[in-house]
């Protein structure tokens, strides 16, 4: 069996939209990081970045558990066990996803996070970072728009890649971009939603993701973004 520790972001819902294509059998334990629930001793110990997700399968290498944070790390760890499903043992073919993962995890997810920090919960407007990252985001969508146009999907067939990008596009508005403005992105966009294990791995703890829109403040902001996300620990 394997625990995901989780919860309702996009670095979180790449990974159970990859449980769900795959089929394998997951318990999700929530981690609710806006009550600072990252900072406990325990899930330090899985995630020394104080991050989610992380995962603990029970059933790892040799029989023996393996605990794993960084999702990057995790739908590769996943996608090998699983008999290279997603992302295949030719070598070729395999770093021909994990270039275009590698840049979900360092300019989609960081740039586009920034833009939603700065676009929606920042306590001032900052007219330069609002621009610089609306920029910044708007130049990323035209990366993907433009590889869209060369292949179906980011590295030729459906994968991994897609699978850690898709969740990042889907706040588009809050990151201050138009899909109609994006025609091949967002062909790509509609087939991935209508998958149903992007739509099964969408559905964990959705009520708590209807819940959690609304700016944090005090506690919440805390933890998130304020001196508790910054203390010793």
């Amino acid at each position: 069996m394997i625990d995901l520790y989780f919860w309702t972001t996009p670095n979180g819902y790449k990974v159970t939209i990859l449980l769900e294509e795959l089929e394998l059998p997951y318990n999700v334990i929530p981690v609710h990081i806006g009550k600072g629930e990252q900072f406990a001793p325990e899930f330090l110990k899985i995630s020394p970045n104080n991050k989610i997700p992380a995962l603990i399968d029970h059933d790892g290498p040799g029989g023996k558990p393996i605990a794993l944070f960084e999702s990057g790390a995790i739908m590769m760890y996943l996608a090998e066990k699983c008999g290279w499903r997603f992302m295949p043992a030719d070598m070729r073919t395999r770093y021909e996803i994990v270039q275009w993962l590698m840049f979900q995890m360092g300019s989609v997810g960081p740039m586009l996070g920034q833009a939603h920090h700065f676009r929606r919960y920042a306590p001032e407007q900052i007219p330069y970072a609002v621009e610089r990252y609306t920029s910044e985001a708007r130049r990323i969508y035209g990366v993907i728009d433009r590889r869209l146009a060369e292949a179906p999907y980011l590295a030729g067939d459906y994968s991994i890649a897609d699978m850690a990008t898709y969740p990042w596009l889907r706040p588009h508005k809050w990151q201050g971009q138009n899909l109609d403005d994006f025609p091949n992105l967002s062909r790509w966009y509609a087939e991935v939603r209508a998958r149903p294990a992007v739509q099964r791995g969408l559905a964990v703890l959705k009520e708590r993701l209807e819940r959690n829109k609304d700016k944090p403040e005090g506690e919440a902001w805390d933890a998130l973004f304020g001196k508790r996300q910054y203390g010793a620990r």
